[in-house]
C-alpha cells in the first residue's frame, strides 16, 4: 500500500510490477474496490508492466487533503483525479483501464487529457455520461435496473445506503452478475472499502449530478462543459461488454463512432464486474492496447 498526494487527494494505492516498467492503472467501480483486479494483475507484470491500482476517491484509505473539498462524485472529478495520480507519479506512456465509475473516470481522462494517455481499456463503450440526456426518460426496463440511482436521489436513499451500506451493495453486485457465484469472504475483502467516511457523500453526489439533479463542484464546471460537448476519444481503445451485465442491455457496439485511433469492441462471457469474473479476457484487452503501442 502506498499513499500518494495527488490533486484534492491522498490516493491510497497498490503498486505491482517493476518500477520501470510499462504503466497500467486499473480502476475499479462502485461498490467495487482494487481487489477486483486480483487476478488480471499478475497477466501483467508477468509481461513486464507497472500496474497500479488506486482506490477512488469515497472508498478504502483513500482520502480528500482537505475537509473543505466539495465531496463530489462527478465524472470531471474522478477524471481529475487520476490525471492527478498519473502526474505524481511521474507516468509516461500509460494505459488507463476500467469498469463502472473506473471505466468512467478513464475514459473522461483520455478524452480531456489525450496527451497524458497512450491508450485505453473501457467496459460499456463509450462510457462519458451525457448529464441532459440523462435529465429524461429511458425504457422502462432500463429505468427498472437502475432502481439505486433513482433511490439515491433521496435522503431516504442516504439513508439507506448509510445504514444498510452492505446489504444493499451485495444486492447490486448479484444484480448486476447474475451468473457470478462470489462467496462471502470475496464480498467481505471488498465491503470493507465501504467504510471510508467520505462513501456515502460521494456515491450519493455521483448519482445526483449525472442525474442532472444536483450542482457540481464549481472548480470543475469548465470540464463538464467540455464534457457535455461529447469529446471524442483519440488515443487507441479496446471497449469492453459483459453479455451479461444486467445495466448494458444490447451492449454499446455502437460507440464505436466515438473512438477515433484504432479501436476494437469485444463482447465477453460475463457480468458487469468484468475483471473479477473474466480476469484473463480483460488482462487482453490491456495487452492487446499494449502491443498496439509498441
Amino acid at each position: 500500500m502506498e499513499h500518494v498526494d495527488a490533486g484534492a487527494l491522498s490516493v491510497a494505492c497498490l503498486r505491482d510490477g517493476p518500477r520501470d516498467g510499462w504503466p497500467v492503472i486499473l480502476s475499479h467501480g462502485f461498490p467495487y474496490d482494487v481487489h477486483a483486479y486480483d487476478d488480471v494483475v499478475p497477466a501483467l507484470t508477468v509481461r513486464g508492466a507497472q500496474v497500479i491500482r488506486p482506490y477512488l476517491r469515497g472508498f478504502g484509505p483513500t482520502r480528500f487533503r482537505s475537509a473543505d473539498t466539495v465531496r463530489s462524485g462527478q465524472q470531471a472529478a474522478l477524471g481529475s483525479d487520476l490525471i492527478a495520480l498519473v502526474e505524481a507519479l511521474h507516468l509516461d506512456g500509460v494505459i488507463l483501464a476500467g469498469y463502472d465509475w473506473g471505466g468512467l473516470a478513464s475514459c473522461v481522462a483520455a478524452a480531456l487529457w489525450p496527451r497524458r494517455v497512450a491508450g485505453l481499456v473501457s467496459l460499456a463503450g463509450y462510457d462519458i455520461i451525457d448529464i441532459e440526456r440523462q435529465r429524461h426518460t429511458f425504457d422502462p426496463a432500463l429505468e427498472y435496473a437502475v432502481w439505486y440511482q433513482h433511490l439515491f436521489q433521496t435522503e431516504r436513499g442516504r439513508e439507506t445506503l448509510t445504514e444498510h451500506r452492505r446489504d444493499l451493495c451485495r444486492m447490486l453486485w448479484r444484480q448486476w452478475s447474475p451468473r457470478w457465484d462470489f462467496d462471502e469472504e470475496t464480498f467481505t475483502r471488498t465491503a470493507a472499502s465501504f467504510d471510508n467516511p467520505d462513501f456515502v457523500d460521494v456515491a450519493v453526489h455521483a448519482y445526483r449530478h449525472a442525474l442532472g439533479q444536483a450542482p457540481g463542484d464549481r472548480a470543475l464546471d469548465d470540464l463538464e462543459l467540455r464534457l457535455a460537448g461529447r469529446p471524442e476519444i483519440v488515443v487507441p481503445a479496446v471497449t469492453l461488454d459483459g453479455a451479461t451485465d444486467t445495466l448494458k442491455p444490447g451492449g454499446t457496439a455502437d460507440h464505436a463512432r466515438m473512438f477515433r485511433a484504432r479501436h476494437e469492441h469485444r463482447t465477453i462471457d460475463a457480468g458487469h464486474n468484468l475483471p473479477q469474473e473474466a480476469p484473463a479476457a480483460f488482462a487482453d484487452a490491456v495487452l492487446t492496447v499494449r502491443d498496439w503501442l509498441q
